[in-house]
């Protein structure tokens, strides 16, 4: 009976994992680079004067992205303006 509790548990851990693997994956590939609508040290990628994520020194800045969900990039507005799918 132990054994039988031991194999089930390791298969269930093994499972699991396997499937945290590939969540991102698939969660990448709903995702876009959204230009001028991240906040300062929030961008998710180098642009433009700096060359790591979180380096961006000002707010809003239309070289730097963030991953947003797809399909929602052009419709995000901020006090600069309407984000952007290319950088400025």
């Amino acid at each position: 009976m132990n054994k039988s509790i031991v194999t089930l548990a390791l298969t269930g851990a093994i499972a699991s994992a396997l499937a945290s693997i590939s969540v991102p994956a698939s969660a990448a590939e709903t995702k876009e680079k959204c230009y001028g609508i991240a906040l300062k040290g929030q961008n998710d990628c180098a642009a433009g004067k700096h060359d790591c994520a979180g380096h961006q020194t000002i707010d809003y800045d239309k070289a730097s992205f963030k991953l947003v969900p797809a399909g929602t990039c052009t419709t995000m507005t901020t006090p600069a303006g309407m984000g952007s799918l290319t950088p400025a």
